[in-house]
C-alpha cells in the first residue's frame, strides 16, 4: 500500500517566471546600457557550460557561489557591458538563479491544492530535488513548508547526491521512514525521476505538464490534480 509521495521540486512544484533574456532586457533598460544580442547565444552557451557536474565528494556551496558570480561577470562582459558589470551581474542573478529563487519563480497552480488533498488523505510527503542548495529555506518562503516530512536537496552536505544517483532516494526513505513499496516518486525528468526511481524500487509517476513526452513512460500525468485519484486505488 502506498502510504508516501516524493516530489521532484523544479518544474513539478515550482518554475521560474521569466527567461535569462526577459530578465536581462528589464535591467538593461533600467540601466540603460546596450547588448550585443548577436553574442547573446554564444554568452549564454558558456555561462551555463559544465554547471550540470556535480561531485559530491568536493561539492562546496560557498565556492560554487564564488564561480556563478564570477560567470555571470563574464556573460555580462561578454555582451558588451562594461559600466556597471559586476551590479547589473548581482541583479541578474537576482532575477533567476536558484539562491535567489523565492525572488524569480513561483508554484504552479495545482501544487497546494494537491499537498493538501494528499495530507488529508494521510500521506507522508517529501521533496527530492537535483537542487543546488538546501531547499528548506525556499519552501518555507513559497508557504509550503508545512506539507513535509522531508525536504531532500542534492547539494545539501547531508545528502550530496544527485538524482539518478540511488542514495538520494535511500536518503529519502530514511527521512521519512518508509519502504520502497510503500513510494511512489513524481517528476518531470525521465532520466533523473523515472529511472532514478525504478532502479531503487520506487514506483516512478511521470509529469508531462507540456505534452512533450506522450507515450514515453506509462504511467504518466499533466497535472498535479490528477495525482491523488490515481493514488485512491492504493490506499483502499
Amino acid at each position: 500500500m502506498i502510504k508516501a509521495v516524493f516530489l521532484d521540486f523544479y518544474k513539478t512544484l515550482y518554475f521560474h517566471r521569466w527567461t535569462l533574456e526577459e530578465n536581462l532586457r528589464r535591467i538593461a533598460a533600467r540601466y540603460r546600457v546596450e547588448i550585443n544580442w548577436e553574442r547573446f547565444e554564444t554568452a549564454q552557451e558558456s555561462l551555463f557550460a559544465d554547471t550540470a557536474v556535480f561531485d559530491p565528494a568536493t561539492y562546496s556551496l560557498m565556492e560554487s557561489l564564488i564561480t556563478t558570480i564570477k560567470r555571470e561577470c563574464e556573460f555580462i562582459r561578454e555582451l558588451g557591458i562594461q559600466e556597471h558589470a559586476e551590479q547589473i551581474a548581482w541583479e541578474l542573478l537576482q532575477s533567476g538563479h536558484f539562491l535567489f529563487a523565492a525572488n524569480s519563480g513561483t508554484l504552479y497552480s495545482d501544487v497546494v491544492p494537491t499537498l493538501q488533498h494528499l495530507r488529508d488523505a494521510g500521506f507522508k510527503l517529501a521533496v527530492v530535488s537535483n537542487w543546488e542548495s538546501p531547499l528548506d529555506p525556499l519552501t518555507e518562503r513559497l508557504g509550503i513548508a508545512d506539507y513535509f516530512d522531508a525536504v531532500v536537496a542534492s547539494h545539501d552536505v547531508r545528502v550530496r547526491s544527485e538524482k539518478p544517483d540511488p542514495h538520494i532516494f535511500n536518503y529519502a526513505l530514511a527521512a521519512v521512514g518508509t519502504s520502497t513499496e510503500e513510494v511512489v516518486h513524481v517528476g518531470d525528468t525521465y532520466e533523473a525521476d523515472i529511472v532514478g526511481a525504478q532502479n531503487v524500487g520506487i514506483r516512478p509517476i511521470l509529469l508531462d505538464r507540456d505534452n512533450t513526452q506522450a507515450g514515453r513512460w506509462g504511467e504518466t500525468i499533466q497535472s498535479l490534480a490528477e495525482l491523488p485519484e490515481l493514488l485512491k486505488a492504493d490506499t483502499s
